[in-house]
């Protein structure tokens, strides 16, 4: 499925890569993304909700904060290693950004066909290295992954 042009070594899919494996490291959910405009990396994000104590702060929304403010998404895609939830979907559709990368939707679906209903561009690159991520911290940390998708604790 993956797009024209896009493949799990493009340099911007790297990137929100690279800052999913540093949000691990630190301790946080490892999920990266990457906004690019016009062909130029304008910023990148992780999900630093546990980093943060801040419960937004998933990646494409820090990502999108790094950019700061723009007065137009059109030339825009959003690169993310995993399927966007309807937090970071609902930003993607607020702003009008035509075009969306994902690493994996297998670990989570996301909100990947409400965007496609919306006109959205989506492009689902199968990456193992991020399912892989994602696997690994799902398994070792079920209870900060089903607070991270909110899934009320049982307990």
């Amino acid at each position: 499925m993956a797009g024209q042009g896009t493949t799990t070594t493009d340099p911007h899919y790297a990137a929100a890569l690279a800052v999913a494996e540093e949000s691990l490291a630190a301790g946080g959910v490892p999920i990266g993304s990457a906004l690019v405009v016009d062909g130029n990396l304008v910023a990148t994000g992780s999900n630093r909700r546990v980093q943060d104590g801040d419960p937004t702060a998933h990646a494409e929304i820090t990502c999108l904060r790094q950019a700061g403010r723009l007065t137009d998404y059109r030339g825009a895609t959003l690169y993310t290693t995993l399927a966007p939830c309807d937090l970071c979907t609902g930003a993607v559709l607020l702003f009008g950004i035509p075009r969306v990368v994902v690493g994996e939707a297998v670990n989570f679906p996301g909100a990947v066909e409400l965007l496609r209903a919306r006109g959205v561009e989506v492009t689902i690159l199968d990456d193992p290295r991020a399912a892989d991520l994602m696997a690994g911290f799902i398994a070792e940390r079920p209870d900060l992954w089903n607070e991270d998708i909110g899934i009320p604790d049982s307990a």
